[in-house]
């Protein structure tokens, strides 16, 4: 089988999903993916400033350079696995392991069956890169694509509409009343059910709506709940649902955090408004960028173990999730660094020898007291999960 490429079953898929029932919400498929590279092309200036953001603006030999490359090869593109192997994994996530990581590792892909298909649950810290480098792992281990879940609240425009959907966007609806998030809830969940099991395609989803700003990683029990809900009528149990789900924990672990300063002060405002924080226009594009360019030194990507077994409720399935996230997380020494000075401890001292903790404390001097305390924190929390976990 061609690296990458997604199996057929041994019944030579004899139940088939109808994909026209989730046209308005799925990645592009077909002719989709035509008209769309078609629209890209037409707005080629888009795709420059992509590719600036992706090198740096004052970096015009390497601009020109990228954006030929995907030029030549995005005109090849017919599928989302040839977008991914062509433009994604093929030239986007090296470039930013490239100008953007000390090193980038992973762990624990051995244990996917390529026959089929999981519900990668996954920590959230990067707005593109976590699901971004879970592909492009899972291609460098000759292991099926999978497609990812993102908020529509992402899509400005429709140059990036088609930019996430060739690659593998399934759209989540988020700026709906109540009765209209549950009924596209239902239709979104169904669809996760559908392609994982009918399909056996892979799908990456964030284990809570919005990244995890203060590095506590825990799952929303709702969204195992939507996914029973969404095939209650058919009799399914709720333990059989999740067994044929193949849940599979994803930790992914950043030694800096581009965005962290930018988190810690969206929550400090959010909190003193009382919760309620109205992001500015253009806000999730610059932390995208951000994200991009920015340097996170070394990243780590670890696959647990497929959920099986019995559960009676969403909250089993959550607590697991969320333990395999706990003890597969790479503490870093940024991460002791930061436990030990909030916990005025030297517990990690022996391990923090060769670390500068005078240099990365002082990266966060020049802020506020409150927004310096929750960003240290985020860098402390999954040293506390962990323990935690451990019994401590």
């Amino acid at each position: 089988m061609e690296m990458g490429a997604h199996p057929v079953p041994e019944d030579d898929r004899a139940v088939i999903m109808d994909y026209s029932k989730y046209s308005n919400i799925a990645p592009y498929r077909g002719k989709e993916v035509e008209e769309a590279i078609h629209r890209i092309l037409e707005h080629r200036e888009y795709l420059g400033a992509f590719v600036s953001v992706l090198v740096g603006g004052n970096d015009l030999s390497a601009i020109y350079t990228y954006l030929n490359g995907i030029l030549d090869n995005i005109g090849k593109v017919k599928s989302y696995e040839d977008f991914q192997k062509k433009i994604t994994a093929g030239v986007f996530v090296p470039t930013v392991i490239d100008r953007t990581m000390e090193a980038f590792t992973d762990s624990g892909s051995d244990v996917i069956d390529p026959s089929k298909g999981y519900l990668f649950l996954s920590n959230h810290r990067d707005i593109i890169l976590d699901c971004a480098l879970l592909d492009y792992t899972l291609l460098k281990s000759g292991k099926p694509l999978c497609e990812m879940a993102f908020g529509d609240n992402l899509m400005s425009n429709q140059f990036i509409e088609d930019l996430f959907r060739l690659n593998g966007g399934i759209i989540v609806r988020r700026a709906l009343g109540m009765k209209e998030k549950y009924l596209s809830t239902i239709e979104l969940s169904s669809y996760f059910v559908d392609v994982i099991t009918k399909e056996n395609i892979s799908v990456w989803l964030a284990q809570r709506p919005g990244r995890s700003k203060d590095g506590i990683d825990t799952t929303q029990p709702a969204i195992i709940k939507m996914l029973y809900l969404s095939q209650k009528s058919s009799g399914i149990s709720f333990s059989d649902l999740i067994n044929k789900m193949n849940i599979l924990p994803i930790s992914i672990s950043y030694e800096y955090d581009p965005n962290d300063i930018n988190k810690g002060r969206e929550e400090v405002l959010r909190e003193h408004h009382h919760g309620e924080y109205e992001k500015k226009k253009y806000e999730d594009l610059i932390s995208m960028a951000r994200g991009m360019k920015a340097w996170k030194g070394r990243v780590h990507l670890a696959v647990g173990k497929p959920i099986q077994g019995e559960f009676s409720t969403p909250e089993e399935v959550a607590r697991e999730v969320d333990r395999q996230i706990h003890l597969n997380y790479k503490l870093w020494d940024t991460n002791l660094c930061a436990y030990d000075y909030i916990e005025k401890t030297d517990r990690f001292s022996s391990e923090l020898k060769d670390f500068d903790s005078e240099a990365f404390l002082a990266r966060f001097n020049h802020l506020s007291p409150d927004v310096r305390d929750f960003v240290l924190n985020s860098y402390a929390n999954p040293v506390r999960s962990r323990l935690q976990e451990e019994g401590e």
